[in-house]
């Protein structure tokens, strides 16, 4: 793990996917870099990779975390993409595992490893509780869990939701300084505002954002949400919030 990442929650991802690239990308990344600041709620946004590069140093307050890397060493290997190329761009970490770019669980933990080597946070994707418990072994930064039945479907079970505090403890009980951020199913404001509420660090869209009629309003109702959610929520008093430089 990459002792030196440093996140207080409440966060909240972004995940452009491919819907958004060059100057569109980078005017939404702006727009959350100021509404990170204004809700005191940190914000990873995963570009695509050519994007890193302008979007790290237009913002200040954003962790930008690659959608993807591999875990080769400098050398041999067209088409890769390079943990210490990643790092350079000005990337804060990579986004691995994801339900549209799988990894067999052998190279996440090789790609984990070099990520912790060249300096990158980790998040790792995760669809179930087993999955859950063997990705949270392999000691990443942040696990992601998302079931790939509720991705782009903007609607939650109260299984869902249930499993909520499950995963937290399961995670927090192998290791505490794990963060867990509960995604997929996310379509709204209210959506976050419950998640956040039962005891979630972090959530995130892309569909619900990149779909909205409005996407730069629909991204400021999810953080304040995140914010109004987290300040009533009682295990979470009293947290400061430390702006990235």
């Amino acid at each position: 793990m990459d002792r030196n990442f440093k996140i207080t929650p409440p966060f909240f991802e972004i995940g452009p996917k491919a819907f958004l690239y060059g100057k569109k990308a980078l005017e939404l990344a702006k727009f959350a870099d100021e509404v990170s600041l204004k809700y005191r709620v940190q914000i990873i946004f995963t570009p695509q990779y050519v994007d890193i590069y302008q979007i790290s140093r237009a913002c200040s307050n954003l962790l930008v975390f690659a959608q993807h890397m591999d875990s080769l060493p400098v050398g041999r290997g067209v088409g890769s993409v390079l943990p210490e190329a990643i790092k350079e761009a000005g990337a804060k970490g990579v986004l691995l595992n994801h339900v549209e770019k799988k990894l067999p669980m052998p190279e996440i933990k090789k790609t984990i490893a070099r990520a912790d080597e060249v300096g990158l946070a980790s998040m790792v994707c995760a669809g179930d509780l087993p999955e859950v418990i063997e990705i949270a072994g392999m000691k990443p930064n942040i696990v992601l869990a998302e079931s790939p039945a509720l991705i782009g479907t903007g609607k939650r079970s109260q299984s869902d939701q249930d499993a909520v505090e499950r995963i937290n403890r399961t995670v927090h009980q192998i290791d505490p300084a794990i963060h867990v951020l509960h995604g997929a199913g996310i379509a709204g404001e209210k959506d976050v505002y419950d998640i956040i509420a039962l005891g979630a660090e972090a959530t995130g869209s892309t569909s619900g954002i990149m779909n909205a009629e409005d996407p730069f309003g629909m991204l400021e109702q999810m953080i304040k949400a995140v914010r109004e959610a987290w300040d009533v929520t009682p295990h979470v008093k009293d947290v400061q919030y430390d702006r990235i430089s």
